[in-house]
């Protein structure tokens, strides 16, 4: 599986950030198809997509947030918690 926006070499936070976006994952969603991983330089996320719309991030090493995007207007909503992204999907 290929991480987008990463280089060969992974700085600390960023490596720190998935690494709790992958506990989440075993933790919360385990199962759910993962549509893509990786980095966004926009705005400082490492994160995990799914498939069912849900993105679970982690900005410089922080707790996670489950983001969800409303692809009518472009908005998203940060989420503290992986049952309150489902129910706004």
């Amino acid at each position: 599986m290929k991480i987008n926006g990463l280089s060969g070499s992974i700085a600390y936070l960023e490596a720190k950030g998935l690494s709790k976006c992958f506990e989440a994952y075993a933790e919360q969603c385990n199962g759910e198809d993962i549509m893509d991983i990786g980095f966004n330089a926009n705005s400082g996320y490492v994160y995990i997509a799914l498939e069912n719309g849900a993105t679970i991030g982690s900005m410089l090493g922080r707790d996670v947030e489950y983001i969800v995007t409303d692809f009518e207007n472009g908005d998203e909503m940060f989420l503290d918690t992986y049952e309150d992204a489902i129910s706004k999907l």
